[in-house]
């Protein structure tokens, strides 16, 4: 593998489209949702840095936010439904992840690849709870946007992300969902 192909693949991001098995009024690839995942993620951080007495770096957060499915630019985007339906299935689309990772890596010169093998296998638990939950969130804008143009197809997701956000516990998280998840749902002359 030649090893300086690495950003060509990433710039691939924006031909990944999620929510295969949905039917969706708008959108979305990899490459925006991985934007919106980090500049949520960036909040997060600043929020339980602001309010509840974080050690985050915000900046760091917001990166692993930006690299948290880079794996799916090899992989694809495998369907939530899909990839949690049974542990084996789950842990063998880790174990999948973990190699397109692996060979993400292998697409940088070796010095370089020190410092983005921990963005790509996400090894600060205290980032990954925050990135995931932000892609959480990021799922849930998602529905919401569709809910909001009279797409009924998301409705049920909705819901249960929602159950998967407030599950998880987190000050941060709550402090978002409670106040800045609305604003989602309104127009933009609603916003003025």
């Amino acid at each position: 593998m030649r090893d300086n192909i690495f950003y060509a693949y990433l710039a691939r991001m924006k031909y990944i489209n999620r929510w295969a098995l949905m039917r969706n009024t708008d959108m979305e690839n990899l490459e925006e949702h991985s934007y919106r995942v980090a500049v949520i993620a960036h909040a997060l951080a600043v929020i339980g840095n602001t309010y509840y007495c974080g050690n985050y770096d915000a900046n760091a957060v917001a990166v692993a936010g930006l690299f948290h499915d880079c794996s799916e630019i090899i992989t694809g985007d495998m369907p939530t439904p899909v990839k949690y339906y049974n542990p084996e299935i789950k842990d063998a689309y880790k174990r999948v992840e973990e190699v397109a990772n692996d060979r993400l890596l292998s697409m940088l010169p070796q010095e370089m690849q020190p410092t983005y093998e921990p963005l790509l296998k996400e090894t600060d638990q205290s980032v990954r709870r925050l990135v995931k939950a932000a892609d959480r969130l990021s799922a849930y804008i998602k529905c919401v946007e569709e809910n909001k143009v009279g797409n009924k197809e998301f409705s049920k997701a909705a819901e249960s992300i929602m159950d998967s956000i407030r599950a998880m516990d987190l000050p941060e998280v709550n402090y978002f969902a409670d106040n800045f998840l609305q604003a989602y749902g309104l127009t933009l002359d609603e916003m003025d």
